[in-house]
């Protein structure tokens, strides 16, 4: 199996705040063209990837969604050399000073990237109601380094903000970084294309990095539209366990993805998966998820008629902060199983689903 660490860290080093994804999906692009017969961007941005199935006849299809986009913040005022920001998607403020960020100022016309620092005002600047806890996004400030003139002449009110943390190898073959929320799973899919290129599948494959899953749900919603699956399984990040998030709802790194659960995933897709998994031995956990899943699979599920649909999770530490961090042979392990399930699809597969199975 090729090394995926490689891609991975290009896209932890791309921008691609949700519904700004152009940077990372033109990466992505680059890397998925050679492994799919059609590639193509939706009206909102998401990338779309089609592969043909073997199968001589009317072909069903699985569309598998990986969503691109990252958390990121917003400049909402410029007050002297400093900036102030509002969050695009979720973002913990307490774990925010002293994080390096990438300022894409566009008011020269043309977008330049300006590295600043996330500053803490000194305790006695602040209001005395918030001196002695958490400092909230609204009173902290982005540092340029810029003047106040110099300031005021690139960066415009709107532009956009992202973490600009280096990926980094940790010991047990973990990697940590920005935006492994959803980037590990982008790698996953791109493990599954790979393996699939020496694999025959009767189904046609839509492969999907979707835009704008961290603020509307956009890309789950409309490239399911669009496609119209026969099937729809979304690759996603869970709760891996770590300091404070030790209890059944989080899963540790290294074991493996997790197959969600619950009223957002059909049941009998869930057995396919699971029983495959156990077939080929590769490590696993069962998610239990008993409402709106916070991935695309809610949005796939309810387009048009209703969509059968089903959830990996990769397990990932500290999410949505600058710092997430996954164990790499989770990531392949994910891409592997997702292309095996691809691979094992009868035709006759949706004509066999069944609820009570």
């Amino acid at each position: 199996m090729p090394d995926i660490t490689p891609f991975l860290k290009s896209l932890l080093s791309t921008a691609g705040v949700s519904g700004y994804e152009a940077p990372v999906a033109k990466l992505i692009e680059e890397k998925w063209r050679p492994l799919v017969d059609e590639i193509k961007l939706s009206r909102i941005g998401s990338l779309t990837a089609f592969k043909k199935g073997s199968f001589d006849g009317k072909r069903p299809s699985i569309m598998i969604a990986t969503h691109m986009d990252a958390i990121g913040m917003m400049v909402t005022s410029i007050v002297g050399e400093f900036l102030h920001v509002t969050q695009i998607g979720g973002i913990d403020a307490r774990i925010l000073p002293g994080s390096p960020v990438t300022v894409h100022a566009t008011r020269t016309g043309k977008t330049e990237e300006l590295y600043g620092v996330v500053a803490q005002p000194l305790m006695r600047a602040l209001p005395p109601e918030i001196s002695d806890g958490p400092v909230p996004l609204h009173e902290l400030l982005i540092d340029t380094g810029l003047s106040a003139k110099e300031a005021a002449s690139k960066v415009n009110i709107g532009d956009v903000v992202s973490f600009a943390t280096l990926p980094v190898d940790l010991s047990g073959e973990v990697i940590s970084g920005h935006t492994l929320d959803n980037r590990a799973s982008v790698a996953a899919l791109t493990v599954a294309l790979e393996e699939l290129q020496a694999k025959k599948h009767l189904w046609d494959v839509w492969a999907v990095a979707t835009a704008q899953e961290e603020t509307i749900l956009g890309g789950g919603y409309t490239s399911a539209f669009e496609l119209r699956p026969d099937l729809a399984v979304t690759i996603d990040v869970t709760f891996a366990k770590g300091p404070g998030a030790a209890d059944w709802g989080t899963f540790p790194l290294g074991k493996g993805p997790t197959i969600a659960y619950g009223p957002n995933i059909h049941p009998y897709l869930y057995k396919r998966i699971n029983d495959l998994a156990d077939r080929l031995e590769i490590p696993h956990a069962m998610e239990l998820v008993p409402r709106h899943s916070g991935t695309d699979t809610f949005a796939m599920q309810v387009s048009a008629e209703g969509i059968p649909t089903a959830v990996l999770g990769i397990p990932l530490r500290y999410m949505h902060t600058p710092v997430e961090m996954v164990a790499v042979k989770d990531i392949q392990r994910t891409g592997r199983l997702m292309a095996e399930f691809i691979s094992a699809l009868e035709v006759d597969f949706i004509e066999n689903i069944t609820w009570d199975d």
